[in-house]
């Protein structure tokens, strides 16, 4: 199911370039995040507590306002190859990230499957009369390292447990994290874009949808609820699928042919991301035991009747 998050965003570039206004990269940001959280926030009924107040507010910054801003300034200034390979470093930096802050193993065999997703993006995207914007480029690199961070951060504090005592589950803590990055970015829409001077067509507003209830709502739950379950570093591969997604969808969609570099990245990015999420002994790093989950990302330290109940950690168990 984690798998369906960049599934989804590999849908981003495609939507962005037939169905949204031009030059509003910020007014795109915010009708994606925050009636994406809103709607979540509706079905979950559960607001943060305690120190979740503020971590909601810093990995949704991280994961959503700034990444969201940066992105959508890279799709409207790159081609959308150019900003592909850029966030195809995104596993390499993940498993950096993870390696100091949640002890997982950083290995040859990673770095090369990592540096390989990334040479199979450059081949599937990658054309020669591409232009590459400075600001593009920085654009891309500054969302591409903001995520990185969000996802090692996300990892590292898990699930917050409810007033019973249960574990919140992650559609909750998506819609928290998707309002407070679309919320920062109203500010700033209105600050540097401002309101939109002309109505809305049609097709915009079904591209505003299509991006806030698939490409995020679902999206984004669906990469949090797996996040609880994979490593870190493990799940950041799966994000190598969203430029084999792009190039598909411009085949099937817009006719695009696709030549043999292409369909040579598309296998080298396969193999990488099989490569990257099966690899066994993500664990930690520091010759201590890592210490076991109650299925949803909480520590049994935690939760120790939980785990006892399910066998120390091993049976998984579904998120309320």
């Amino acid at each position: 199911m984690t798998a369906l998050a960049p599934v989804l965003w590999g849908s981003t570039y495609l939507t962005t370039t037939m169905f949204l206004p031009e030059g509003r990269p910020l007014l795109a940001a915010v009708l994606r995040a925050l009636p994406a959280g809103l709607l979540l926030l509706v079905l979950s009924r559960r607001l943060p507590q305690g120190s979740w107040w503020w971590k909601s507010w810093v990995l949704g910054m991280l994961n959503i306002g700034v990444f969201f801003a940066l992105l959508f300034v890279a799709a409207y200034r790159l081609p959308g190859g150019v900003a592909a390979i850029v966030g195809g470093a995104q596993p390499l930096l993940v498993a950096l990230l993870a390696s100091r802050v949640l002890h997982e193993k950083l290995t040859m065999a990673r770095l090369l499957a990592g540096s390989a997703g990334v040479l199979g993006v450059a081949l599937i995207v990658l054309q020669s009369q591409a232009r590459l914007d400075p600001i593009g480029i920085a654009a891309a690199a500054g969302g591409t390292l903001s995520m990185a961070v969000g996802t090692v951060l996300a990892k590292k504090w898990g699930q917050p447990l409810g007033t019973s005592g249960q574990p919140v589950s992650a559609l909750a803590t998506t819609a928290w994290q998707l309002i407070a990055g679309g919320a920062s970015l109203v500010i700033v829409l209105l600050l540097v874009e401002g309101l939109p001077t002309s109505p809305l067509t049609g097709s915009n507003i079904l591209g505003y949808l299509y991006l806030s209830i698939a490409g995020t709502a679902f999206a984004y739950y669906c990469w949090f609820r797996g996040l609880a379950r994979l490593p870190a570093g493990a799940a950041a591969f799966l994000g190598l699928l969203s430029p084999v997604v792009a190039i598909v969808l411009g085949w099937v969609v817009m006719g695009q042919a696709l030549g043999p570099w292409q369909l040579a990245g598309v296998a080298v990015v396969l193999a990488s991301v099989v490569t990257g999420v099966g690899m066994k002994g993500w664990g930690n790093d520091t010759g201590k035991q890592a210490p076991k989950l109650d299925g949803v990302g909480v520590p049994c330290a935690r939760r120790p009747e939980l785990c006892a109940a399910q066998g120390g950690g091993v049976r998984r168990r579904a998120p309320r």
